[in-house]
């Protein structure tokens, strides 16, 4: 740290802080706010590229400690609902919540070390050989984060998923496509301002200028989306609106009154909608006073083709015959098919286990005739929630973990399908995994459905990042998104990503909208992260040759 100036770690952390501003803070972001991710990243750049006190090129460890405070910042900026979740909803001291918010900024934050110690040794190739090699790095170690410690949270491209020129890009190389755009642009930027480079400047703005205003030209004219999609079919999405983690106060609603209350929802949803994402200046919303009170008692003018309720604590387990009863009225009384969370129970297929069966978080789908016809069991549990991983190890944190989960992973993906047309869905967590979403369209979903309790993150920035992150797993695959949440944001999302409609939040409501079905399959849905695992072996082979070019 000595040999590090203290400019470059102000300019480190002034990074990290201007790579928040790009996402969601404490509601939907502001168009112009996204415009900060094409210069968020200059800072980090510029002092990477810069010499230590002793002027000459920082060493690896000295990169690795920039990207480190970079990283750090920007988690405790976009990640800072973790305090909030651990002290309002799971119930911990306000201490342990702000502990356990520093260690998680401190690991993850080893990734955007890794992306300063990889910048650093690429500076052996030559600066403008680095420079190229800057967007592949990141893509690189975006995959890492994803593939590694399992948390792909906002990744820099989704920053600018309400982009419909540059998200063009997204069914072609998924979210990492728009990450390498990005991160080229604000090298641009760099190159602009290093002085020794003037000639290469121009060279490189006169060239990348051109092709900028013709590429955009081209896109303008052939690559706008059509500002209205037809819909050929119409689903109500459940809101349920219960409290969760300390808020839920006072006696509970019983199993039946739930369901029969639920159930009146789906059948006579309320006029409460949103044309567009929710408290944005742009978006008007409609608000009717909540059910049971207001509800209509006529059916929809078009019968459902879908019913969706969310994930949420509520008691729903498969295995019950009270809710199993419930459920199959509901689909006869709407002749359409049910998707609904519940509790998945299968007895244990190894018969070392300590326990007898095994407990799934499942989505349950039921046929017009009130048949159980299917069901999809989680495949990415959320750590500390779900399970708790390497148990052993927490010994010492009994406490600390009792109210966490004991589910099991599902092992295999499912899509439901009925009268022609098939629905692949993910619940909660599994959205920030776009190579495992993909799958689900490649067994045959024409339409995606996410189930999600968001309520865990109150009103924070949580649901939004979350929302935006569903919205590019629809751009991807080129495929209507119909999500269905405990609190909101329940939305429908069309294949380029809009949201048509959506339930405004903290009410419990049903919103019903229209929807379609889709089957074509995008170059993203086919071939997965492809173009990331193409950055990472460039970045791989420049990082190797680097120490080469240090031996010789």
């Amino acid at each position: 740290m000595r040999q590090i100036p203290l400019r470059l770690c102000l300019m480190a952390v002034l990074s990290g802080i201007l790579q928040v501003l790009p996402f969601p803070i404490a509601g939907p972001t502001p168009l112009w706010r996204t415009a900060f991710c094409w210069v968020a990243l200059l800072p980090l750049l510029c002092a990477l590229l810069a010499n230590n006190k002793e002027g000459n090129p920082l060493r690896l460890y000295e990169g690795a400690i920039l990207g480190y405070l970079c990283g750090f910042v920007w988690y405790l900026g976009n990640c800072y609902w973790i305090y909030q979740t651990m002290y309002l909803y799971g119930g911990l001291a306000k201490p342990i919540a702000a502990g356990i918010l520093v260690l998680f900024c401190l690991y993850l934050g080893l990734y955007h070390a890794l992306f300063g110690m990889l910048v650093t040794a690429c500076r052996r190739l030559g600066r403008q050989l680095t420079l190229v090699l800057i967007p592949f790095i990141w893509v690189a170690v975006e995959l890492a984060r994803a593939r590694i410690t399992g948390f792909p949270w906002d990744q820099l491209g989704v920053a600018q998923v309400d982009n419909s020129l540059l998200a063009h890009l997204a069914p072609i190389a998924g979210v990492y496509g728009l990450s390498f755009i990005i991160v080229a642009v604000n090298v641009l930027w760099l190159i602009c301002i290093r002085v020794r480079e003037r000639r290469f400047t121009r060279l490189a703005f006169t060239v990348g200028g051109v092709a900028i205003i013709l590429l955009y030209l081209v896109a303008l004219r052939h690559l706008q989306p059509p500002a209205h999609l037809a819909t050929s079919a119409r689903a109500t999405l459940l809101q349920e609106n219960l409290a969760v983690g300390s808020e839920r106060v006072g006696p509970e609603p019983s199993l039946d009154e739930l369901i029969d209350s639920f159930s009146q929802l789906s059948l006579h949803p309320p006029r409460s909608r949103c044309n567009g994402i929710p408290e944005l200046s742009s978006t008007t919303c409609i608000v009717f006073a909540s059910p049971p009170q207001s509800v209509q008692e006529t059916a929809p003018p078009t019968p459902a083709n879908l019913i969706v309720w969310p994930e949420a604590p509520a008691p729903f387990a498969e295995e019950d015959p009270r809710f199993r009863l419930g459920m199959s009225s509901l689909a006869r009384a709407a002749n359409a098919p049910v998707i609904v969370d519940d509790l998945g129970t299968t007895r244990s297929s190894n018969p070392t286990a300590s326990k007898v069966y095994d407990r799934f978080n499942s989505a349950s789908f039921l046929t017009p005739d009130g048949a159980f016809a299917g069901r999809y069991d989680k495949m990415h549990l959320v750590p500390f929630g779900e399970y708790v991983p390497f148990k052993s190890l927490f010994f010492f944190a009994g406490d600390l973990l009792a109210e966490a989960g004991d589910l099991s992973a599902g092992a295999h993906r499912t899509v439901f399908t009925y009268d022609g047309h098939s629905y692949g869905t993910f619940i909660c967590y599994e959205s920030t995994f776009a190579d495992e979403v993909r799958l689900f369209v490649l067994k045959g979903a024409d339409v995606l459905v996410n189930i999600s309790d968001d309520g865990w993150y109150g009103d924070t920035s949580a649901p939004w990042q979350h929302l935006n992150m569903v919205r590019m797993r629809a751009i991807e695959n080129h495929r209507w998104v119909l999500r269905s949440t405990n609190t909101g944001v329940t939305a429908v999302i069309d294949p380029y990503g809009r949201v048509t409609a959506a339930a405004p939040r903290h009410i419990r409501t049903a919103l019903y909208a229209g929807f379609g079905y889709e089957h074509d399959i995008t170059f993203y849905t086919k071939h997965g992260d492809l173009f990331a695992y193409l950055c990472a072996l460039i970045t791989t082979l420049a990082f190797v040759y680097s120490f080469r070019r240090k031996i010789n």
